[in-house]
């Protein structure tokens, strides 16, 4: 590859990032404005923002190379993504949260729920929660961009990850939500071609798309060879009923990510950059569309690329193999073997694009999280709303980055670290906001009380199966071995492999129900207010 042609490539995406980066800056009057866009965004660029929100280098390259290990199985994370994550996300939560956000003048998820219930303590501890674990996802983002750079331009990764992120945190503190939702819409535009080009040729060189999956179908013995034990029946079939990785592909990566999405602080936010739900119903289709190619493209592609591994006499393995066993690498390796040499430079402008509209929408939520929900209104201190949420975001920022540095050299060799990244902050997020969301949009006796015992609950279930019983996060982290001397309390048993969210889930709404039954909703006039308009 021509290191002119991807140095013109990026330096013309960089100046056209930019460019609508300071279009952003120039439009950004207030506090509104900085963080809620001025509430008056086209439908197009709200659902383009959201799903490029959505979609990062997480899911191009750390789910697209779990694809490569777990199989196709991983395209009912597509058809969640779509179902829940869009039809569901605009259509049931997106209009109710635009229009009570309008009604209570709420700025950021975190003050919405605290504004709905009355309670300033819990609009503090949710942005509290977010702060601390964004920087999780965050630095997952930054590991799946980092990689690609650095083995694209054979250049150390430290430098691929400072690079990276200086070039997202400079426009994004500067344009406020007005500038990154502006770059959203046009890297999600190059991220679609991107993908679509990919999928393309890979089907083109496998002779097409029936050729391709039969090709793929043929490999299930080796599949069987290496992960049969775990209960892996081939690339193109979902693991065995219960075993080990269908577990792990069903709770924690299908229903992990599936569900949490709709308890995203970052992606909910961007109903309320709308003024009307007429906007949110034109953007369902632009945002299904959009995911649809975005995840299924890279899921496809990652489960092809061991027909492609396989059966390179120079490899000759599987994709998981031929990666060195890190599942995070396999995706940029078939891209840089396989694809054609301009495609690199085009690729590298998708991930670039991927990665700094996700990464400049959590730094953003992150800024108001800490800045806005916690200090100002949590802690009760007093400043200049844009000058806090800046500073919160340097500071998200730093631990982002501390996490992408130390990530990579804290899991074992194999692990698929930016997809587990990703699916921990989903799930922490489902368990500790989505019965109170639920509770709190669709029925007015909720009270405060029971949506703070339900925040408090899911987010405690959720880290104690995290840190004691879940072995993807229990092992790597050591505090059940140093406290309880085994590395997990689950044992040997399958326990050990179900996804912390489908424990805390139902510990949170169990809680909200038993807590709603002896307390009392807010007051008649606080609900009207919160409810009007809503049907």
């Amino acid at each position: 590859m021509s290191l002119f042609l991807l140095a013109v490539v990026t330096v013309v995406y960089l100046l056209l990032t930019a460019y609508f980066g300071y279009l952003g800056y120039t439009q950004t009057k207030d506090a509104s404005d900085y963080l809620l866009a001025g509430r008056k965004q086209h439908p197009v660029i709200m659902a383009l923002s959201y799903g490029a929100t959505f979609i990062s280098t997480a899911a191009i390259v750390g789910f697209g190379g779990a694809a490569a290990v777990y199989g196709l199985g991983l395209l009912w994370l597509t058809f969640l993504n779509i179902f829940i994550g869009i039809f569901i996300a605009f259509a049931v939560f997106g209009k109710r949260i635009r229009k009570m956000g309008h009604n209570l003048d709420a700025h950021t998820f975190p003050e919405l729920i605290g504004r709905r219930f009355d309670s300033e303590f819990l609009q503090g501890a949710a942005g509290l929660l977010v702060f601390v674990g964004m920087p999780l996802y965050a630095g997952s983002v930054l590991i799946g961009g980092a990689q690609f750079v650095a083995q694209t331009l054979t250049i150390n990764y430290e430098l691929a990850l400072l690079f990276f992120t200086a070039i997202v945190a400079l426009y994004v503190m500067m344009g406020g939500l007005k500038g990154v939702m502006y770059t959203d819409a046009f890297q999600g535009l190059l991220m679609f071609a991107g993908m679509a080009i990919m999928l393309i040729f890979t089907y083109a060189k496998l002779g097409g798309v029936l050729s391709a999956h039969r090709q793929l179908s043929a490999l299930a013995p080796e599949a069987v060879k290496v992960f049969g034990g775990a209960g892996h029946l081939g690339w193109t079939s979902m693991p065995a009923f219960k075993s080990v990785m269908w577990l792990q592909l069903v709770t924690t990566i299908v229903l992990g990510v599936g569900i949490g999405v709709l308890a995203q602080p970052q992606l909910a936010v961007r109903f309320m950059t709308v003024r009307s739900d007429r906007e949110i119903n034109r953007g369902i289709i632009t945002g299904a569309v959009f995911i649809l190619m975005m995840t299924g493209a890279a899921y496809i592609v990652g489960s092809l690329s061991n027909v492609f591994f396989f059966n390179d006499p120079v490899f000759a393995k599987i994709a998981l193999a031929a990666s060195g066993r890190k599942v995070d690498n396999i995706i940029p390796l078939f891209v840089n073997t396989y694809m054609p040499p301009w495609f690199a430079a085009v690729f590298m402008i998708t991930l670039l694009a991927a990665a700094m509209s996700t990464l400049s929408s959590q730094f953003h939520v992150m800024g108001t999280a800490f800045g806005r929900d916690f200090y100002q209104m949590g802690l009760k201190k007093e400043g200049d709303p844009i000058l806090l949420t800046r500073s919160s975001m340097g500071l998200g920022i730093l631990l982002s980055l501390f996490l992408a540095y130390f990530l990579p050299r804290f899991f074992e060799q194999g692990s698929a670290i930016i997809a587990i990244g990703t699916a921990i902050f989903f799930g922490l997020c489902g368990a500790a906001f989505l019965p109170l969301m639920v509770g709190g949009l669709f029925f007015k006796k909720v009270s405060k009380e029971a949506a703070i015992s339900s925040f408090f609950c899911g987010t405690a279930t959720s880290l104690f199966w995290i840190t004691f019983v879940h072995s993807k996060e229990s092992l790597p982290l050591g505090l059940c071995k140093f406290v309880f001397d085994v590395p997990t309390l689950a044992g040997t048993t399958k326990w050990q492999f179900i996804d912390p969210q489908l424990v805390a889930l139902p510990v949170a709404a169990f809680a909200l129900i038993l807590i709603n039954l002896v307390t009392e909703p807010a007051g008649e006039a606080h609900l009207k207010k919160c409810f009007a308009g809503i049907k």
